[in-house]
């Protein structure tokens, strides 16, 4: 038996995506539900002092061939986004108010493709909307929440959380207490989850 575990994310991130695309398939296979826990990744790397890889021209540019190759292996319908950085601050705080009315799951994997998938300008505050729309939630009302004074404090309780376990990038897997990072851990967390 496979024990829930927890996975860490921010829709800035193109890996949390890939991970989040394979563990849609193991939650269906092995009939598992994965915590996903939204952080803010920006501000997790700022508590480490650290900067992120997308921020490294060498890097990135290693980055973008990277992710395609992983999503060709694994089947994965991918789009480099050309607005990246997308600004998901409130993107991730949407989560947290998904997750009040019971649609977390869906936003969570439209939010997702919107981003990584269809390659959308997701720092337009008109595609948000036609975006929550589509999912029939008021945009307005939306917003106010994800812009609430306890919503914001979630997010970053759960980004200091994050740190204070020792996460530091995105996405990270936690099972047994213990810390796997990158989206090709996922087969160790699951060894790990079986335990």
């Amino acid at each position: 038996m496979i024990k829930p575990f927890d996975f860490y994310f921010d829709f800035v991130s193109p890996y949390s995506f890939l991970a989040h695309k394979e563990l849609r398939k193991i939650e269906h296979k092995l009939s598992i539900k994965v915590q996903y826990k939204p952080i803010l990744l920006g501000g997790l790397h700022n508590l480490h002092g650290i900067k992120a890889p997308a921020f490294i021209p060498a890097k990135a540019k290693h980055m973008i061939r990277d992710c395609k190759l992983i999503a060709e292996r694994n089947d994965v319908k991918f789009k480099f986004n050309s607005y990246f950085p997308i600004r998901t601050l409130n993107l991730m705080r949407g989560v947290f108010v998904a997750e009040e009315d019971n649609f977390k799951s869906y936003y969570i994997d439209n939010i997702f493709d919107a981003i990584w998938q269809d390659g959308l300008n997701m720092n337009d505050d008109n595609i948000i909307q036609k975006i929550l729309k589509n999912l029939n939630v008021n945009p307005k009302t939306f917003a106010l929440r994800a812009t609430s004074s306890s919503i914001k404090e979630s997010l970053k309780k759960r980004t200091s959380e994050a740190y204070e376990k020792g996460v530091f990038g995105a996405p990270t897997f936690v099972s047994n207490n213990k810390i796997f990072w990158g989206q090709d851990r996922i087969e160790f967390v699951l060894k790990e989850a079986s335990k």
